[in-house]
């Protein structure tokens, strides 16, 4: 595996994601912003955040599942979130962990959330995208 997830002494912790990534593969794997499409480009989980927190890491699952990577050789999570405020977290939480039973993974790498006024579309609440490093 080319990822170690680490959470220092020192800093905080909390369950959702862990403060640090060390990649050693050899191959980097951006993988663009996806939002809360079907295949079709239909919105799923239309007003529903956790509902499409949940989409939007499938997504990312599914692209990495393309080129031979998982959750597990993921370095970097940024998620875009519009109008985010502190009580939204537990609808942030539900949709990860909604998506990791589904994937049997525990995707906590590196998260960075970012409140954003808009996204691509106006039913679309959430955004994210990695980075993994592959072997």
């Amino acid at each position: 595996m080319a990822i170690t997830l680490a959470n220092p002494e020192g800093l905080m912790k909390t369950d959702l994601y862990r403060q640090v990534s060390v990649a050693t593969g050899s191959k980097l794997v951006f993988i663009a912003g996806q939002v809360a499409c079907d295949t079709d480009g239909v919105t799923v989980g239309e007003g529903d955040l956790a509902a499409q927190v949940e989409q939007c890491y499938l997504n990312v699952g599914t692209a990495l599942a393309e080129v031979g990577a998982s959750f597990d050789d993921v370095a970097k999570l940024t998620v875009y979130l519009v109008d985010w405020t502190p009580d939204k977290m537990p609808l942030l939480t539900e949709g990860i962990a909604r998506a990791a039973a589904k994937l049997g993974v525990s995707p906590a790498p590196p998260l960075t959330g970012v409140g954003v006024a808009a996204l691509a579309g106006p039913d679309i609440l959430v955004e994210v995208e990695a980075t993994a490093v592959i072997d």
